[in-house]
């Protein structure tokens, strides 16, 4: 069999042009990064500004589990399935973090015969962007410690500098690390950390606002700490916005790829679900959406995080109209979150898919709260056995929900044509109503307490002390209007990880509040998720090299 890599290695690539072409692109536009990726100049939406709005398709899945949902598989897989019956359809999706790339995944654009290409170029440093948001953020860290080197103009408590530095890789030995050693020279000794780079406040602000004076204005409004009279301090304070913004120039710009089968991809920023907002940027998505009758994109994780999120912030924020949602999920996920042991899923066990489908039930209620229509993908895997995929089938016709059994893994587009054809046929038949969970006018506690127990079925929620005395200074703060969103595990619909399935009569707690007010939401903390991962015992970096051709060896 082969692997991914020497599947996408084998695909004759088309050039950018005809990419371009397949969107009605002028190619004035296409600003070309080597043969097979490129820009998008953000020129082009004044030229197709009045175009309509095409559908936009979101994908999102049962929560993730070792055994695999392959959410972005099935996303590629759909768009090329839609392709092949006719339609002008383009995907969105998130760039891959070197953290996960090089830690536990290997690898993050899709599989089998539904990826985007050129893979390895895409999971490695792509065009730059990621790198270039490491330089912002960085920027702005070092900017704060040459303002209170230098005199500290804005008396700046360096005790309560709330920004952190940021690389993209999972390394937990610069979670706490203390900067500023060596004598009065090096600078004022203070206490500092990492987060990953795809956790940093500026890359939700990069997929989050919508044109170059957005950018500017949302990261002026960053929040870098506090002052000795506990006044917030932020980066207009430090009068840097505009030195930011230059450093993002190019990398606001969308990124346009083609998938195997030459479907126009655009993949742009790239936040965490489970620590951000996990959505590809609204920028890339408004401009697919100009530019093709329908736009699937994907959100992190499972629906109770990258969803949630995709309708609370993303599709509020940008005023996106989400037509249908595609819940993914595998037979070998659901027996696990029913009991099964990973080395004991090949083995026929129905009770335990039975059991397992309450978490595909939950995540169909989420969906169904913001008013929006779904239809439930099957992604095969070899060793589902015939009465297995019954039992699903059975159970979906069962509660009225439409299902289609997919192997676009395997088969590329030709795989999903069913889940094409049911997605397209809803559309068209079904209204979508969506409306988020909550109102901004609401309070953060109120917000907080609708999405854990709408969204996770969480009986009741704890705030940590510290969350509630943060809190009550956000709002007094005046950020009381912010939407919330919720660091917490991907593994559980709680904020426990090893609670899978569905989970009763438990309890959510808030340990800590952090705002974002350029993304324009608070961060609310939960359970033990870390903003820095580490590495697993065995990384995946350990099988990757390069061949005599030095081409890529061992991503996934």
């Amino acid at each position: 069999m082969l692997t991914d890599l020497e599947i996408a290695k084998q695909c004759n690539l088309k050039p950018m042009e005809e990419i371009a072409d397949e969107l009605n692109l002028n190619r004035d536009y296409l600003e070309q990064y080597g043969k097979n990726k490129a820009k998008i100049s953000l020129e082009v939406m004044d030229d197709i500004k009045d175009h309509a709005d095409g559908n936009l398709i979101l994908v999102t899945s049962i929560n993730p589990t070792p055994a695999g949902e392959g959410k972005s598989t099935v996303t590629v897989g759909l768009a090329q399935s839609m392709k092949q019956l006719g339609h002008s359809v383009s995907c969105c999706l998130r760039e891959p973090s070197l953290g996960p790339v090089m830690g536990i995944k290997g690898g993050a654009a899709g599989g089998g015969y539904s990826q985007v290409v050129p893979m390895e170029e895409i999971n490695l440093h792509f065009t730059g962007d990621i790198h270039a948001i490491t330089a912002a953020n960085n920027a702005l860290s070092a900017f704060i410690d040459n303002h209170i080197f230098q005199g500290n103009a804005l008396q700046i408590d360096q005790r309560r500098i709330t920004w952190k530095r940021v690389v993209d890789l999972n390394d937990r030995a610069l979670r706490q690390v203390v900067v500023g050693l060596g004598g009065v020279k090096q600078g004022i000794p203070r206490e500092d950390g990492f987060n990953i780079t795809v956790a940093s406040e500026i890359m939700a602000i990069l997929c989050l606002a919508e044109n170059y004076q957005d950018l500017k204005e949302r990261l002026n409004r960053i929040i870098i700490g506090y002052s000795t009279s506990n006044e917030p301090v932020t980066v207009k304070d430090l009068n840097v916005g505009g030195a930011l913004t230059l450093l993002l120039k190019e990398a606001f710009k969308p990124n346009l790829v083609q998938t195997l089968e030459g479907v126009p991809a655009f993949i742009h920023g790239g936040p965490f679900a489970n620590i951000a907002h996990g959505c590809n940027s609204v920028v890339a998505t408004k401009m697919a959406s100009k530019l093709t009758d329908y736009v699937v994109t994907e959100a992190g994780f499972g629906a109770d995080l990258g969803a949630e999120k995709f309708l609370n912030i993303k599709a509020r924020t940008a005023h996106l109209d989400p037509k249908i949602v595609v819940i993914v999920a595998t037979i070998r996920a659901l027996k696990m979150h029913g009991g099964v042991d990973k080395a004991d899923l090949s083995n026929e066990n129905i009770p335990a898919l039975m059991e397992g489908l309450k978490n595909l039930k939950k995540h169909t209620e989420t969906i169904e709260a913001f008013n929006v229509p779904f239809v439930i993908a099957i992604n095969k895997f070899t060793a589902d056995t015939e009465a297995e995929i019954a039992t699903l089938t059975k159970w979906c016709e069962k509660h009225q929900f439409k299902v289609a059994l997919t192997d676009v893994w395997a088969q590329g587009g030709q795989g999903g044509l069913d889940l094409a054809k049911a997605v397209v046929q809803t559309i068209a038949n079904e209204k979508a109503n969506f409306k988020p969970l909550y109102s901004l006018d609401e309070s953060l506690k109120e917000k907080i307490t609708i999405v854990a127990k709408t969204v996770y079925g969480a009986k009741d929620v704890e705030f940590s002390s510290e969350a509630l005395e943060q809190l009550d200074t956000l709002t007094k703060q005046g950020l009381g209007h912010l939407a919330v969103c919720m660091a917490k595990t991907q593994y559980s619909l709680s904020d426990d990880p090893v609670k899978l399935g569905r989970p009763e009569d438990f309890t959510v707690t808030i340990r800590e509040c952090r705002p974002s007010v350029g993304a324009g939401f608070i961060v609310c903390l939960t359970g033990d998720v870390l903003t820095m991962p580490g590495l697993p015992k065995e990384p995946a970096a350990l099988k990757m090299d390069i061949d005599e051709d030095q081409g890529a060896i061992g991503l996934f």
